[in-house]
């Protein structure tokens, strides 16, 4: 059975930020397992026996090999979509953090092409269809 095909699969997105109104994301590498030259926060599925707050802080070191602080979290929501033919069902709790960009790497090489600090008027295209979704529904939480 497949996470998110078979059954719900449950993610912690995460929004890094500076305080400023300066946004990280990086662009998907070829060997990521879908939405490969797409832009993402980044985010991770919910590990067993982890709280969502533990998860998200563990997703944000491994991704970018800083320490994070929650800020605050956006409701909880379904990201339903297609993903070569199929339909996919994750429920997203996704988290503010913030982050000190001296700090901020690409700590997974092979998954992350690139990364990018980017105010919310000057987001890079095309975004991951997740990150789409959350920002067209949530938009108000993003702005500064």
């Amino acid at each position: 059975m497949k996470v998110g095909i078979d059954y719900t699969g449950i993610t912690t997105p995460f929004y890094c930020n500076d305080g400023k109104g300066n946004y990280l994301l990086h662009k998907r590498s070829k060997y990521c397992r879908d939405e490969q030259g797409k832009w993402d926060p980044g985010g991770g599925r919910l590990a067993f026996g982890y709280s969502p707050e533990r998860n998200v802080l563990k997703e944000v070191k491994e991704e970018y090999g800083c320490i994070g602080k929650i800020q605050k979290q956006i409701p909880p929501h379904s990201i339903i979509r297609k993903l070569n033919g199929k339909r996919t069902h994750w429920l997203a709790i996704p988290f503010f953090i913030l982050v000190n960009p001296k700090e901020v790497k690409i700590n997974e090489p092979r998954m992350i092409e690139e990364i990018g600090w980017f105010k919310l008027s000057n987001f890079p295209e095309p975004l991951h269809p997740g990150f789409k979704h959350t920002l067209k529904k949530y938009r108000k939480y993003f702005e500064v």
